[in-house]
């Protein structure tokens, strides 16, 4: 329904609504758009790339419909649009890689000196994501680490997954 791993629509928007519409004004600016948009309804003059912006409005039109429509898939978009609201964006200061951080064994955490004199910590499994943003713990400086993949679980991956290829096979 809603795609976390990047930007999302706003279906609200293709439909030329308002979260605060009800289910009646939303089934009637989905009907007129509907009708506009769809591709029986075309002109026969117009250009390919145009013939093809329309059948992708009527797709998201409808897909708008399917998802505002019905009311439990609403309210789940609706908390998934205040939880996108709701996520601190940091501004970044630098970017660097794990391997720029120093390891510290005893509280086994990743750390990165701040120009403030404060520190970036950056805990071992918050490591699971490619890349992070982490805060200062004296400022409101931010950097993003990038985990740089080695060598090894390069080759590792490779081999797990041709060990998986062959035994599908």
């Amino acid at each position: 329904m809603v795609d976390s791993s990047g930007p999302q629509k706003d279906w609200y928007s293709v439909l030329g609504a308002c979260p605060t519409d009800d289910i009646k004004e939303l089934k009637q600016k989905y009907q007129k758009l509907i009708l506009m948009f769809h591709p029986d309804k075309q002109r026969q003059d117009v250009s390919e790339g145009e013939a093809e912006q329309h059948l992708q409005r009527f797709i998201d039109i409808d897909q708008a419909w399917k998802i505002l429509g019905n009311e439990e898939s609403r309210k789940k978009y609706n908390l998934e649009l205040r939880a996108n609201e709701l996520k601190q964006s940091w501004p970044v200061d630098a970017h660097i890689t794990l391997e720029d951080m120093n390891w510290d064994c005893e509280t086994e955490c990743y750390t990165y000196s701040c120009r403030c004199g404060g520190e970036f910590i950056l805990e071992k499994d918050e490591m699971e994501e490619m890349e992070t943003v982490v805060c200062c713990d004296s400022c409101s400086l931010s950097i993003e680490v990038k985990k740089v993949r080695t060598r090894a679980e390069v080759e590792c991956s490779g081999g797990c997954l041709h060990k998986q290829l062959n035994s599908i096979r």
